[in-house]
Parts: structure tokens; sequence; C-alpha cells
């Protein structure tokens, strides 16, 4: 039989046992070409990592002598900073492997979470610490700050409320560009960030409440807005500065807070330890610093809230100046890294929320080693990636993790 009207079939070979074709691991192909860890920026996450583990050494040498002459164990904040570290690297990449155009879809169930946790901490289930009803209590003796996650609130919805046109054009035009905000898009998005920024004043946390304005502030300003809006938004925004502080409506307590860095001497005992003591403990670092685990001014407890607000006293003192250089290297890297994915989004919303991160991480960096080295007021606000605390670590890297999802959509599709 010549087999006439047999379709011939090549041999492929068996298909089971030794010869069978080995399937590549995931890690093997999340890395291959149009893999997803591929389109990762790795030097951003090796950064944000790095700046974590610092962290942790510093928060250990900061709490070390205080828990060990206490008789308690002394590796009790370093446990805890390691094991949030390694939670938020999980959430990281959890929020990086998602295209983060679903966030826009997510971002009103987003808002109302952030706006629930911050309504829980004013009722029974909030607990106060050192006069700021700020956290929630967890099983266990872990605590959750839901004011660092307005932050992300924040961010997602100014950004959704800002590309509400724009997206509306897009569906209809793929290829056109987004268009303007209008006006009425801008009120939206201070409408929306309003009952954020309230709530997170009534705890209170001053400092969390200024990220919150200028974080909004900046986005709005970035927006492809109309420039004469612009100017009109600059002049509102000085008169409602001007009149909350004729209103009175800060309590005198954070007034005194806000002006004390100017003149710390003349309360030496009251407002003016913190900023006094921060100063001569970053000072006494020189250029190389006394070494880890011998500090005397962080480590005998002479810095108040030496492991979460003034952890980069520890750094002043323990590490020197060349200590400091190399955080505020890494943080401004972080910062940069932001800007530079901003520029490169595919779309407005990747731009803003970008944008946002970056003013974030910036502002926020700024505050805190300013108010350690008298320059800007001492308003309680963390060190990115550095301070002490699961919320704050947990936001971080949510936020790198936000920052991967826009390059990774650009790097793919780009």
């Amino acid at each position: 039989m010549s087999g006439v009207g047999i379709p011939s079939r090549r041999y492929a070979g068996p298909r089971w046992g030794t010869f069978a074709p080995k399937r590549r691991s995931l890690l093997v192909r999340g890395f291959a070409k149009g893999g997803l860890a591929r389109s990762w920026d790795w030097l951003l996450i090796l950064v944000a990592s790095g700046l974590t583990g610092l962290g942790a050494l510093l928060i250990w040498a900061a709490t070390e002598p205080e828990l060990r002459a206490a008789g308690e164990d002394p590796h009790t904040y370093l446990k805890k900073q390691i094991l949030w570290g390694a939670l938020g690297l999980i959430l990281m990449f959890t929020v990086a492997s998602i295209d983060y155009r679903k966030y826009r879809r997510w971002t009103p169930l987003i808002y109302a979470g952030a706006l629930l946790l911050l309504l829980a901490v004013l009722s029974p289930a909030g607990q106060s610490v050192n006069g700021a009803k700020a956290w929630i209590a967890l099983p266990g003796g872990f605590q959750i700050e839901p004011s660092e996650f307005a932050k992300l609130g924040l961010i997602l919805s100014t950004a959704y409320m800002l590309t509400r046109r724009g997206t509306k054009q897009q569906q209809q035009m793929p290829e056109e560009k987004a268009g303007r905000p209008g006006m009425l898009d801008v009120f939206l998005a201070i409408v929306a960030a309003a009952p954020l920024i309230i709530l997170v004043e009534r705890e209170p946390a001053l400092g969390v409440m200024f990220v919150l304005v200028v974080v909004l502030a900046v986005m709005i300003l970035v927006s492809p807005i109309r420039l004469y809006w612009t100017g009109g938004l600059i002049v509102a925004a000085a008169a409602l500065i001007y009149g909350v502080a004729r209103s009175h409506l800060l309590k005198g307590y954070q007034l005194t807070r806000l002006t004390s860095f100017l003149h710390p001497n003349q309360d030496i005992a009251g407002t003016g330890y913190n900023a006094l003591q921060a100063k001569i403990a970053v000072g006494s670092g020189g250029l190389h610093g006394v070494g880890l685990f011998h500090g005397t001014f962080t480590g005998g407890n002479f810095v108040p809230s030496v492991q979460t607000d003034f952890i980069f006293t520890v750094a002043g003192e323990e590490l020197g100046f060349v200590g400091c250089a190399v955080i505020v290297a890494l943080l401004g890297f972080v910062v940069f890294r932001a800007i530079r994915i901003a520029q490169r989004a595919d779309d407005l919303f990747g731009m803003l929320v970008a944008a946002g991160i970056a003013v974030w991480f910036l502002f926020q960096t700024f505050v805190n080693v300013g108010m350690t080295i008298g320059i800007t007021p001492i308003t309680g606000l963390p060190l990115p990636f550095v301070s002490y605390g699961g919320s704050a670590i947990f936001a971080d890297m949510i936020a790198i993790g936000l920052l991967q999802s826009v390059r990774r959509h650009r790097s793919l599709f780009g």
C-alpha cells in the first residue's frame, strides 16, 4: 500500500518517562524574555530592600541597650521589623504583578477601605499612644496605623478623579491622548481627599496630614490643567492656610511644635528638648560615627522615639556623616526612580500615581531628616523604609509595588 490519502505525521518521540520534555520552573519563566519578573525594576527593589534592612539594623542598635537593661529580649524590635519587612516584600511583589489599570477600577473600594479604617480609629476600637488616637490594636500585641494607608487611598483617588475625562475619551478614541482635567475634576479630587485629611487631623496626626495636603496639591499641579487655573489654586491654597491659622483650628501644642524649631533654646525643657537632643546626637557622630551599639545619646534614651521618628539620629551618631549620606542618597534614588517611571508612564493615571508616590517619599524624607537637624518642625513623620513600624513598611512597599506595576506595563507594551 502506498498510503495515498493518509496524511503523514512527523514522529515526535515518546512524551513520557525519561524522554518527556522538561517544564521550565516558574522562576525561569518569570525571568525569560517577556516574563513578568524581567520587566521589574530590580535595582529599585534592591534599594528599597536595602533601606529596610539597614533600618532594622539601626532599630536594633537603638533599642537593644534599653531592652537588655530591662531584662527583656534585646531582639524584640529587630524580630518584628524583619517580619514586617518580609511581609512587606510579599505585598510589594503581589501588587507589582497586577496591571496598574486594574487598580483604577478598584480605586473606589480602596478609598472606602482607607476611609473605614480611619473611622475605626476614632471609634472605641482606636488606641491612643502619646496623646494621638491613631492605632487599632490587633491580636498578638500588634497594631495597625490606618493613616499610613490613607496616603495610598489619597494618591489613587486623586489620580482617579483627575483622569475621569481622559478615560472616557480613550474608550471612544483609543489612539488619542487623555484629555485635560477640568475644574470639576479638580474639585472632585479635593472633595474626595477632604475626608481623609480631616480624619487624620482629628487623630491628631499632624505630620501625615501635611503629607496628604502636599501630595494632593502637587498631583493637581503636575496634571495637565490649564496654567491660569494653577495660579488660582495656589492663591486659594494660600488663603486656606491663612484662614486655618487665623481661626485657631490647630491646637496650642500643635502650633508650638510647628514654631519651636525656630527658637529651640527658648524652651529646652519643653518643646525644644527633642530638637536639641537630636541635633546633639547627630553632631556627635562626626564623619564615620562611634560605631553600631555604641551610641551614648541614642542608646541612653536621651532622644525620644528614637526607633520611629528620630531613627536618623541613630545613623548620625553611630554611622556618622557617611552613613547619613548613604541613607539620603538611597532615598533620593527611590524618588528619582519614581519620577522616571512617572515620565515614562503610558497614561495620565499611571503618571499621577507615580508622581504622587515620588512626592510622598520626597516630602516625608525631607521633613524627617530636617527635624533631626533643626530645619523643619517636629511633626512625627517616620523615615520611609527605615523607621520602625509595620504599617509604614507595608504602605511603603505597596507604593513600590505600584511603581513596578506602572513600569511593567511600559516595559511590556511601550
